[in-house]
């Protein structure tokens, strides 16, 4: 396995779960249930960690994906920009999780607060995934780019 292919792997990672801790924290609200709403910071703390591996990836990744023919720098970096905006996104998503989860813990009276503005950011965070991901995917396949759904009209 080369590093542009665990790039790939891990890549997906911290989309996707964020998205189940947003499920989670929800279901946490509406069924009172403490134990989802930590789960889902849980989830938020992991979606951080995987964020690492990607982005420790990325580098050697743009190494062996720029030498393939068709590719155009552009689209690379256009990744790039994205990935570091939506990473940096993770990581402070992670520290609200872990004060989120410590206080849930504790029983603070301020838990809630912090459930719902982690929960208002995971949106911001969740924006960000869907960009880095479409960018991500728009470096090989042309059909999902911009100028491709014009070019066809």
């Amino acid at each position: 396995m080369n590093d542009a292919h665990f790039h790939l792997i891990v890549n997906h990672l911290p989309i996707i779960i964020p998205i189940i801790g947003v499920i989670l924290m929800i279901s946490g609200f509406i069924f009172k249930a403490e134990i989802l709403k930590r789960a889902g910071y849980l989830f938020f703390i992991l979606a951080a960690i995987t964020a690492f591996f990607a982005m420790s990836s990325g580098e050697e990744a743009e190494e062996i994906v720029e030498e393939l023919q068709g590719i155009e720098h552009r689209f690379i970096e256009a990744h790039e920009e994205n990935a570091e905006t939506f990473a940096t996104l993770l990581y402070i998503l992670g520290g609200f999780a872990l004060v989120g989860i410590w206080a849930n813990l504790k029983n603070k009276s301020y838990s809630k607060i912090i459930a719902f503005i982690t929960m208002a950011f995971t949106l911001v965070v969740l924006f960000y995934a869907q960009k880095t991901g479409t960018t991500g995917g728009e470096i090989r396949h042309s059909e999902i780019r911009t100028e491709a759904s014009l070019e066809s009209k």
